[in-house]
């Protein structure tokens, strides 16, 4: 029986809110014509990769890059609702200029209380780090699956990160672009940061 030895943590491909700087959150944004270019080149890197599963988040931005990625490895995307984006409540839809203006005492305590501040009409970065751990311990925990790629977001990406490896000296300053691949191995009983956020697809 196998278990999931490595996972391919990848970020959707781009959208035009990404590049007009507004909050995604949960809302159900798609692919620009670069994000399925992306997406597209994503797939074509990855094609002889040995991923015998691939999970995503079911937002439409995702799903679409989960869907190609797939379509390339002969394999059907799961869905789960635990690797959507931040629920940023009452920030989405906005650019950070725009929440600072609209909403100038939740912008305070957003950035002051870091972990436990909850975004009205959304969540906490500690609850969405708790919903996202729990997807990848599902996962990790899975038989006959050695490799898999779970298709999710930047925010979701880097709290899983900052929990697995909150000592790591580099987490914390990882930018996470679209479509890049981050790679956690397992050797023995722990988890270790292969490759964080590379895009060799979009560079080449």
């Amino acid at each position: 029986m196998n278990i999931v030895e490595r996972v391919h943590l990848i970020r959707h491909g781009q959208t035009d809110w990404n590049v007009e700087g507004r909050w995604q959150g949960t809302l159900p944004t798609e692919l620009n014509d670069e994000g399925h270019a992306q997406a597209a080149a994503l797939a074509s890197h990855m094609r002889s990769w040995p991923i015998q599963a691939v999970y995503t988040s079911d937002l439409p931005r995702a799903a679409q890059t989960a869907a190609a990625l797939g379509e390339t490895l002969g394999v059907s995307p799961i869905l789960d609702s635990r690797w959507q984006e931040f629920h940023l409540g009452i920030f989405q839809g906005l650019t950070r200029d725009q929440i600072e203006a609209r909403y100038p005492h939740e912008w305070h305590e957003f950035r002051r209380l870091y972990w436990e501040y909850v975004v009205p009409e959304g969540e906490s970065r500690r609850m969405l780090q708790s919903r996202a751990f729990a997807a990848w311990s599902d996962i990790v925990a899975r038989p006959n699956a050695s490799e898999v790629a779970v298709v999710s977001h930047g925010g979701v990406i880097r709290m899983l990160l900052l929990k697995l490896f909150a000592d790591h000296p580099d987490v914390p300053n990882i930018h996470i672009e679209n479509t890049s691949i981050t790679t956690i191995e397992r050797r023995g009983d722990d988890w270790h940061l292969l490759r964080a956020a590379l895009i060799p697809h979009l560079t080449v």
